[in-house]
Order: C-alpha cells, then structure tokens, then sequence
C-alpha cells in the first residue's frame, strides 16, 4: 500500500494524525505492507520573488520553518526508516522548531543537524519547498483541508 500525507507541521489535526495514527500504524506493520511519503506544504502559498521561492504558512512563518526542517531531515536522511522517528519526536514535543537537535540526539544520532539547517537556510530547502508546492498544488481532485491522505494514487 502506498500512502501519501500531505500536511503542515503546526496544524493540530496533522500532528495528532502523525502521532497517534500513522507512526503507530507504521511501527505495526511490516515494511513491505507500507509505503510513506511525507509532503509538509497543506495550505501554504509560495510565490517567486526576484528568482527566491518565498512561503506563507496558515499557521504562520514558524510553520512554514517546521515544514522546511521537516522538508530538509527527509532530503539529509534519504531513509524512512531514519527520519520518520524523527519526525514523529518533532511532532509529539512541544516545538516543532526548537528541538530538532533533542530528536536526532534519541532517534537518528547519525544525522548531521548542522547539514540540515543548512539545508533550511540555503537555496537547496526552498527548492524542495517549492516541489512540494507542486506536489500538493497538483493534487486532483485538489486537497480541502489538511490532513489529506492518499492511498495509491486514489483520495
């Protein structure tokens, strides 16, 4: 089964769907039964301001910072297996955007956060932003709300 999440690090309803459904469900299941993707967009807007990708969150510039680190630790770790325990540490805590650093301590130690705030400063986080833009603005039929799931190409 191939599943993919389109979500917003901030928003409520994503966070506990992240936490309390699909991490749980992933840790169940055997790994051929599962297929993830994560596109942390939602209901952002992006526009191209002189030839830099700009992003405005719904829940604010702090969102739109979470779905970068979100974004870039996905690019950095490469691995599933790596990132979503990660990603599940940064959702369940208190600040999506201030304990990247205790995450990867527990759950991926051999990730570089240095790697990945530079990734979210630099032009390689915006670009990966903007595909995730794509990804979601090319959604058919297009998402009403977040979180939106997709199961093998179907809604």
């Amino acid at each position: 089964v191939e599943l993919t999440l389109f979500y917003e690090s901030l928003c409520p309803a994503c966070r506990q769907f992240v936490v309390q459904q699909l991490f749980t469900t992933w840790l169940l299941l055997p790994a051929e039964a599962l297929s993830i993707t994560l596109v942390p967009y939602g209901n952002a807007e992006e526009r191209n301001v002189r030839e830099k990708w700009q992003f405005q969150c719904q829940h604010g510039p702090e969102e739109c910072l979470g779905n970068m680190i979100e974004t870039c630790l996905m690019h950095e770790a490469k691995n599933f297996s790596s990132y979503f325990p990660v990603i599940f540490c940064l959702e369940s805590g208190s600040s999506v955007t201030k304990n990247l650093e205790a995450c990867l301590q527990v759950y991926a130690p051999q990730l570089d956060g240095g790697r990945i705030a530079a990734c979210v400063q630099g032009d390689t986080g915006a670009a990966l932003m903007h595909r995730n833009a794509q990804l979601t603005e090319a959604l058919d039929p297009p998402h009403q709300y977040v979180p939106w799931v997709v199961i093998n190409g179907v809604r």
